[in-house]
């Protein structure tokens, strides 16, 4: 008696195409965004050497070639890298100057907030304190003094009216003394985060720290 299933083998053979997958394209800009989170988690490994564009390809399973359609050479990619820090910070230093009147409390919020950032982003620290900028283009550098000068100047700002409230004879004085030290605080605690492959957290004794200084 004839079996009136078919087996496997007999099977009829579909005519129809095999979809074959392909690799989904990136968004424009979603390239760009790829390369940064890239270059910025490579900068976050402990002991981390000079990042290479080699390196940053393999990464990414792309060539080098492909990298530099996104960005004409890798200083513009930690230019955009020192982009986003400046956007970050900035605006958050904006939110706090806003929302906090001129005083020791205000400057204190500052530096906290600058802690905290770095020691969500230790790749940007890298940058901030210009580990990963030293085999790098001179302008790099400036760009990341000119970024704790700009904190040092808000902190200069938000001292002042409260060393006249406490009768200063020499408010600016004063203010800019406390600035000063307040920001080479926090760039020492960067460095030795940096420096310690990120073990060494810098909001460590944070509060008592900064009410020494202030």
């Amino acid at each position: 008696m004839q079996n009136d299933e078919q087996s496997a083998s007999d099977a009829p053979i579909s005519s129809e195409p095999v979809a074959v997958p392909t690799r989904k394209r990136p968004k424009p800009g979603e390239r760009r965004v790829q390369i940064l989170q890239a270059l910025a988690a490579m900068l976050e490994q402990p002991g981390a050497e000079r990042v290479t564009t080699a390196a940053l390809a393999a990464r990414l399973d792309v060539s080098e070639a492909a990298l530099y359609r996104h960005f004409a050479s890798k200083a513009q990619m930690f230019e955009g890298l020192i982009d986003f820090i400046e956007q970050s910070v900035f605006t958050l230093v904006n939110q706090i100057v806003e929302r906090e009147p001129a005083g020791s409390e205000q400057a204190t919020r500052i530096v906290a907030m600058l802690v905290q950032f770095a020691e969500k982003n230790p790749g940007m620290t890298r940058v901030m304190v210009g580990d990963a900028l030293v085999f790098e283009n001179e302008r790099l550098q400036n760009r990341m003094n000119q970024f704790f000068d700009k904190i040092e100047a808000t902190l200069r700002q938000a001292l002042r009216d409260a060393a006249a409230g406490d009768g200063s004879a020499t408010p600016s004085v004063d203010a800019q003394v406390r600035a000063s030290a307040l920001t080479a605080f926090v760039v020492g605690r960067l460095q030795r985060f940096a420096r310690s492959g990120f073990r060494r957290a810098p909001s460590e004794h944070l509060d008592a720290a900064v009410a020494l200084m202030l």
